[in-house]
Order: structure tokens, then C-alpha cells, then sequence
């Protein structure tokens, strides 16, 4: 009905309402038979009110806009119904009349139920809240009063490392990832005020952005020219989140400072797109130089320098290495992918490049770093595992194409949980050898030239 008819049909039922019309009845209540009665206008106003119908100061939605020719629709189950024919027709047959009776009490009682697992699914939500919340409390507490004052004797005790699978708390996070992390290189925070103050002096002389190109054809011995490329790069970074956007995030000018600084550190390296997922994810545990420490060290592992200054012999020894638990752990999934050629590179160099950070959901991911800054390198590639042991069902029932966009886009929602399930089931040894055993026998290999690399 149009705006004006829909007003006058309430109006008219809230009428019949107010002068207590027995042939009606609320749909789920019972209209009150005693008390004050509302004002129509005022019934009116709440109705606009709550359902934001267009009013003084309340301009129409475009779905408003849209609705406004569609039949009346209450609000929500609470509705007025006709229970008795108006006098002026002959009135409903017994039969008829015990029927609609019937349906109108069955329509209760499921809204009634609805109703009552609506409240029940809510109460166990906020319950599972308290005891996450509780837990977590708890967690913290504990890593604050016993494990970090006493780091060095504790970091590898049994209890520490059952407690660090189930996850740091967010509030001792970066302190432990630090730890974790160490500082071999030993930056200080003085030697990061000067790299970035390089930074700047460089972008300040910069006549004009570069285009990515340009900066990758760079020569190896001025990477430093990749400094524009981080500016290209941050607004991209969780772009789901304002945090980093180049309007003003909060954040933005902490990742820019970090990646500007580590490129003038590490030259040689230069700004490799991927890297402002892992610095975003330190600046949002730790403070700015502390971030760059970490960030820093991070990058200077074997795995993680050989992806970012892209060493292809050693990239191919990952693969090659991560195939060998690959098979051995889920071997139908790994002739699937054999039968398709769908090869690790296509799906591991994103995982690895972000440390997950842009595959998972930022909570997963930090969960997914917990363990990676207590296990290093190889839990990167039982991660891997994990998700497609998580993901196998699915994965078997797809064709290339579809295994590959799935695989570089995982889905929104990764259930925590049951990924770290599979990933505790997966086994990384192989023939009694463990990952740095086997990854270590593949590079003797690569280095005489044996064609066990070859794909």
C-alpha cells in the first residue's frame, strides 16, 4: 500500500484496538483489557520510530524508498490479527474457525520457541565470552608474574610451551614475540632514528613518484630507490581497516617510518611488497623502534631472507622440503595435486611472504605467529599442512583452477580451533628424520645438482 494508506490502516487497527474490539487480538500477546490507553498519534510516533520510517529529520533510506509501494509488513511477530470475522460477514463455519484457531496457537507457540533459543544461543555467547575473557585474564597474569621475569629458564619448560600453543594473550604479546624473536643483530633504538632519519632525507630529494616497475628494475646495489614503493604499498595493507589508510590511519605513519627505516638498513634487501603485513602486525603489538627491532631480526632468518631477496634455488629447497611432509601426511591430497600440477609455489610464497598475516584473519594469524616465534621456520610449513589437511575434502573435489584461487584466497572465516586440531596432527618427520634434517639433506642435493629438485 502506498505511505498514506499504510498510515491509515495502523491507525485504524490501533483504533479498533483502543475501543477493544474482541474480534481482534495480538499475534504472540494479548492486547491489555484494562489501563490507560495510548494516543493513536503517539502509537504512530513510536511505530516511525522504530521501524525508521521517514519523519522530521529522518529523510527515507533508499530501501525505505524502495519498500515504501510493497504490501504492510509488521515489525515482527507481535502483530494485530483478525481473530473473528467484522460483523457485516456471516461468520466462519465451526470447522473453519477451530482450524485457524489451531494454526494461530501453533504460530505462538513456534514464535515462542524462536524466541526461547534465541535467548538461549545469546546467554551461551556471552558465557563463552566471560570464560575467554576469564581465561585469558588468567593466562596473563600468569605470564607476567612467572614467566617473563624469568624468561631464560622458563621459555622452554614443558608447561611454557603448552601455554604458548594455546595462545599469548594480546597484552603480553609483543613483549614475548620480542623475546622470542631476540636481536642478534643487535639494533638499538639510536641506529633506528638514523636509518629513518635517512629515510626521510630520501624521500624529501625524491623528484617524483615511481611506478613499481621502475623501482623493481632498480639496480641490486641502490634498492633504496624501493622507498616509493612503500607509500604505494601501506594503503593496501589490511585494507578492511582504516588504521593504516593513507587518510589519517593511526598507524600509518608508524608502518611508513618502520619499512622506510628497514630499507635504508638493509639496502641490499631494499622494500619487498609483502613485508608491510608483518610490520603492521608488530606496530600493533609493539612500540614503533621496538617494532623495527623485531621486524628486522625477523627478516634476517634464513627462510624469511630467502623468500624476500627471492634466492630461487633456496625458495625451491622449501618446496621441495615441504613436499616430502606434504606427501607423507596427507598422500590422497598430494596426488590430487600431482595429477593437476597445481605446485606449492602457486599458494606457500604468499603464506609465507605475510607469515599469514593477509591470508588469515588478523586474530588467527597472531595466534598462527605465537607458535611460528617458538617453533621458527618449520611451523610455517606445518601451518601449510594444517590448512589443507583443514581444507582437504573440499580441495579433492576441485580442478586446478578452482584449488588455486581457493588456496590464494582462503575463507573469510577460518575457524581457529579446528585449524590448530589439524595442525597438531600433522607429523614432521619423515623416515626419522625431522624438518631441519630433511631440509638440509635437500640442499646437498641442490648443491651437487641432483635432479631431486626438479618439479
Amino acid at each position: 500500500l502506498p505511505s498514506a494508506e499504510v498510515t491509515e490502516t495502523h491507525k485504524l487497527c490501533c483504533r479498533q484496538v483502543e475501543q477493544r474490539d474482541p474480534g481482534w487480538k495480538l499475534f504472540g500477546k494479548t492486547p491489555p483489557r484494562e489501563g490507560p490507553i495510548k494516543d493513536p498519534k503517539r502509537i504512530q510516533k513510536e511505530y516511525e520510530t522504530k521501524s525508521g520510517r521517514a519523519g522530521p529529520g529522518n529523510p527515507p533510506s533508499p530501501r525505505q524508498s524502495v519498500r515504501k509501494n510493497l504490501d504492510f509488513e509488521p515489525l515482527s511477530t507481535t502483530a494485530l490479527i483478525l481473530e473473528d470475522r467484522p460483523a457485516n460477514l456471516p461468520a466462519k463455519p465451526a470447522e473453519e474457525a477451530q482450524k485457524h484457531r489451531q494454526q494461530y496457537e501453533e504460530m505462538v507457540a513456534q514464535a515462542k520457541k524462536r524466541e526461547l533459543k534465541d535467548a538461549q544461543k545469546r546467554k551461551k555467547q556471552l558465557e563463552d565470552r566471560c570464560k575467554l575473557e576469564e581465561s585469558i585474564g588468567t593466562a596473563a597474569q600468569t605470564w607476567n608474574q612467572e614467566i617473563l621475569p624469568n624468561w631464560s629458564t622458563m621459555c622452554t619448560s614443558r608447561r611454557v610451551r603448552d601455554l604458548w600453543w594455546q595462545g599469548v594473550p594480546p597484552s603480553v604479546r609483543g613483549k614475548v614475540w620480542s623475546l622470542a624473536v631476540g636481536n642478534e643483530l643487535n639494533i638499538t633504538h639510536e641506529l633506528f632514528n638514523i636509518c629513518l632519519a635517512r629515510a626521510k632525507e630520501k624521500w624529501k630529494t625524491m623528484p617524483a613518484p615511481a611506478s613499481e616497475t621502475e623501482s623493481e628494475d632498480a639496480g641490486l646495489s641502490d634498492r633504496e630507490s624501493s622507498l616509493e614503493l612503500i607509500k604505494l604499498d601501506i594503503s593496501r595493507t589490511f585494507p578492511n581497516s582504516a588504521s593504516f589508510s593513507r587518510s589519517g590511519g593511526p598507524y600509518y605513519d608508524m608502518l611508513h617510518s618502520i619499512l622506510g627505516a628497514y630499507t635504508c638498513y638493509r639496502p641490499d634487501v631494499g622494500y619487498v611488497q609483502g613485508m608491510s603485513f608483518i610490520a603492521a602486525v608488530l606496530i600493533l603489538n609493539l612500540d614503533t623502534a621496538d617494532a623495527f627491532i623485531a621486524f628486522a631480526n625477523l627478516l634476517n632468518k634464513p627462510c624469511q631472507m630467502a623468500f624476500f631477496r627471492v634466492d630461487h634455488s633456496l625458495m625451491l629447497t622449501y618446496f621441495a622440503a615441504f613436499e616430502v611432509f606434504f606427501e607423507e601426511n596427507l598422500p590422497k591430497l598430494f596426488a590430487h595435486f600431482k595429477k593437476n600440477n597445481l605446485t606449492p609455489d602457486i599458494y606457500l610464497i604468499d603464506w609465507i611472504f605475510t607469515l599469514y598475516s593477509k591470508s588469515l584473519p588478523l586474530d588467527l594469524a597472531c595466534r598462527v605467529w605465537d607458535v611460528f616465534c617458538r617453533d621458527g621456520e618449520e611451523f610455517l610449513f606445518r601451518t601449510a599442512l594444517g590448512l589443507l589437511r583443514l581444507y582437504q575434502e573440499v580441495l579433492t573435489r576441485m580442478d586446478f583452477i578452482h584449488m588455486a584461487q581457493f588456496l590464494t584466497r582462503l575463507p573469510d572465516l577460518v575457524p581457529a580451533e579446528p585449524l590448530f586440531q589439524h595442525i597438531a596432527a600433522i607429523h614432521m618427520t619423515s623416515r626419522n628424520r625431522k624438518w631441519a634434517q630433511v631440509l638440509q639433506a635437500l640442499q646437498k642435493d641442490q648443491e651437487r645438482g641432483s635432479p631431486v629438485l626438479k618439479r
